[in-house]
């Protein structure tokens, strides 16, 4: 069984959502970083970025997010959930997942870096519009990516949907609009899948109570 070191409304919930959806046990244990518990020297050792989530698997900890989607689904979902290597759709998942790390999240990121994230004296006020105009032309590029697709490799929901959905749902909690009708229809089809509803409300549960 795993075990999944997160913070619920964060990035923790890409990984729950990928064991969701492919049926796994695992145990989720809350790392309250309200309580700075992600800088604790036993947390360190798991992960030392001190960041959620970390996944503990039987080879160890594994961390990031996007790489610890694909590495699940490659294990328990190959061909279900993962597009076959070599193959077109598992290019397109690959230029997808890069994209959405490194330019479709990242604005995402930067607004909340300089809003909480950053001690005070690093955060920038004017970054707010600068990450708001940097998402909108990032979106642009992944409504033409999307196409008139299902899912980003095709017919196929993989763990770059996973990932995406995560990003809009991220988007539409900061009031972002996500102006694009084929984009608006794939955040519902993809945040209404059972599996990303149960993932949610599991780590809700552990919400510490201000």
């Amino acid at each position: 069984m795993y075990t999944l070191y997160g913070f619920p409304r964060t990035r923790s919930v890409r990984v729950a959502w990928a064991l969701e959806e492919l049926g796994l046990p695992y145990e989720y244990k809350l790392i309250n970083l309200r309580k700075g518990e992600h800088k604790s020297v036993d947390f360190l050792a798991l992960n030392p970025a001190g960041k959620i989530p970390t996944l503990l698997t039987e080879n160890g900890p594994m961390s990031e997010s996007a790489a610890t989607v694909t590495w699940l689904m490659d294990k328990h979902g190959y061909q279900e959930f993962m597009p076959t290597l070599g193959s077109t759709q598992r290019m397109l998942y690959e230029q997808a997942m890069m994209f959405l790390v490194a330019e479709l999240e990242q604005p995402l990121w930067n607004m909340a870096k300089h809003d909480f994230a950053l001690p005070e004296q690093y955060r920038i006020e004017k970054m707010q519009d600068v990450a708001k105009f940097e998402f909108s032309v990032a979106l642009k590029t992944f409504a033409e990516l999307l196409g008139d697709q299902g899912y980003l490799t095709g017919h196929m929901f993989t763990g770059v949907d996973i990932v995406a959905g995560h990003i809009l749902s991220w988007a539409k909690g900061n009031k972002l609009d996500l102006t694009y009708d084929n984009v608006k229809a794939y955040a519902e089809r993809v945040l209404g899948r059972p599996s990303y509803e149960a993932a949610w409300k599991n780590e809700t549960s552990y919400l510490p109570v201000e």
